[in-house]
């Protein structure tokens, strides 16, 4: 047997168009639907237009449309931007086995070099598709997980992005092997990233592991050699981080079926966790009818996870968005305080709210037992409210809105479309972009797709 490099980038090389399922292609139209609403919210977000105001400083010109803007840069730039926007705002997709990942983080890929090349709308679904497929094959094959040995998930992004990029740029499955040990072998990403007070970073690890993935699979193209053992092999990451992988997931069952049909999708601009705790307050808020006033205290079960990097001091007292969408206490408290947790509660202004940061005070987290033992393949949470005439009152979920076995219709999608993109974006321009998506195997020019992406207004 070869490399587990070697084994990923000859199913990839094989894999075509004919061989997805209905199932995964209509999943690869919503992905791309709801990423692409998205980009176009992040694009309104002040660490974007850093950026953008960077690269179009230093970066060069290029056939690849970035997103919202308009601008036209590399594919490697072009890839980096458009991956931060899709990230910016936490409100991506989502799937959490051993480690959680947010495969639409490296969509951008396959957008930029089909964009570059001119190739279909096949070509850009084919791309989703495996794309989606290699990122949670990943997921599963550290055990316990990648950030209980320290290090963040954008880690094994750096593996999946130059196996999709090589893909759209047509790699043989020996220069795909050379783009995977060139991104990853140089991209191990601190979990730091999303502990504690969290900055800019939080959002932008990731995009930066499918920038570099892109400019490894270009690198290969060109003749450029990377390790090729980077995974299992002599000093890769078994041998740095420790014994303990499910490698089944790579070596036994790729192509059985394609994972993008279990993923799911955020309904809230959070982190995934909290999801399914903010989904239960808010049911018992407006169930009975209560007012911020009416609240004494917030308990929430859930597992020991959540209660560490959701809860800790910092989440406590929030001093940015990134932290504020990583804070258990201060989403519970957006939903106490406004009956709501959209992108709004997490503007500048709403952050430093007087009423809202009272909330804050309110909400106790514990780690529940019995919940650990049912994760991941349930995200159980337990909400108990005590109001202040001395009622408990409780609500219990184990699957939030979104999931593949809760999802969002694309009526829901729409309406998150809809929200993220009307502040930049007409009416008709976000109708002629659903269309284009939602048909988009027929599509034979994807330069076609991103001009719809960009702002009209």
């Amino acid at each position: 047997m070869g490399t587990m490099t070697e084994t990923i980038a000859r199913w990839a090389c094989d894999l075509k168009y004919e061989d997805l399922t209905p199932e995964a292609i209509d999943a690869a139209k919503r992905f791309l639907y709801d990423s692409l609403g998205c980009a176009l919210g992040g694009y309104q977000v002040h660490d974007v237009n850093i950026f953008l105001d960077h690269l179009r400083e230093f970066g060069g010109k290029g056939e690849c449309t970035v997103i919202g803007a308009g601008d036209k840069m590399s594919p490697v730039d072009a890839a980096m931007l458009n991956a931060l926007m899709i990230r910016a705002m936490d409100y991506n997709d989502i799937y959490w086995k051993q480690d959680p990942s947010h495969p639409s983080d490296l969509l951008s890929a396959p957008l930029a070099l089909a964009e570059r090349a001119k190739m279909s709308g096949k070509d850009v679904i084919l791309g989703i598709v495996l794309g989606w497929d290699i990122t949670m094959r990943l997921c599963h094959i550290a055990v316990p997980g990648i950030r209980e040995r320290g290090w963040h998930h954008a880690t094994l992004m750096a593996y999946a992005t130059p196996v999709v990029a090589g893909k759209m740029i047509g790699l043989t499955p020996e220069q795909m092997q050379h783009a995977i040990g060139i991104a990853s072998c140089r991209r191990f990403t601190l979990g730091c990233a999303v502990a504690g007070k969290l900055t800019m970073m939080k959002n932008t690890v990731s995009p930066m592991a499918t920038r570099d993935g892109v400019e490894a699979a270009l690198l290969a193209q060109k003749g450029y050699t990377g390790p090729e053992g980077v995974i299992e092999g002599k000093e890769g990451m078994v041998h740095c981080l420790g014994d303990g992988w499910d490698f089944s997931w790579i070596t036994d069952n790729l192509g059985d079926k394609f994972m993008i049909t279990d993923c799911g999708m955020k309904s809230y601009p959070i982190e995934a966790l909290m999801h399914s705790p903010v989904s239960a307050t808010l049911h018992i808020l407006k169930e009975h009818v209560l007012k911020a006033e009416d609240v004494e205290q917030v308990l929430i079960e859930s597992i020991a996870r959540a209660a560490d990097i959701l809860s800790d001091p910092a989440k406590y007292d929030p001093q940015s968005k990134e932290s504020a969408d990583h804070s258990l206490p201060y989403c519970i408290a957006a939903a106490v305080a406004e009956g709501r947790v959209t992108p709004l509660e997490f503007k500048e202004n709403k952050l430093w709210d007087k009423r809202l940061r009272a909330q804050m005070a309110k909400v106790k987290v514990v780690a529940n037992e019995e919940f650990e033992k049912a994760f991941p393949a349930k995200q159980c949470t337990r909400v108990t409210i005590t109001t202040t005439d001395g009622r408990k009152l409780t609500h219990q979920l184990d699957v939030p809105k979104g999931d593949p076995r809760d999802p969002m219709t694309v009526d829901e999608l729409q309406v998150k479309f809809d929200a993220l993109a009307e502040p930049v974006m007409s009416e008709k321009r976000r109708r002629q972009l659903k269309d284009t998506i939602f048909s988009v195997e027929n599509l034979k020019d994807v330069p076609d797709l991103m001009k719809l992406t960009v702002a009209d207004r």
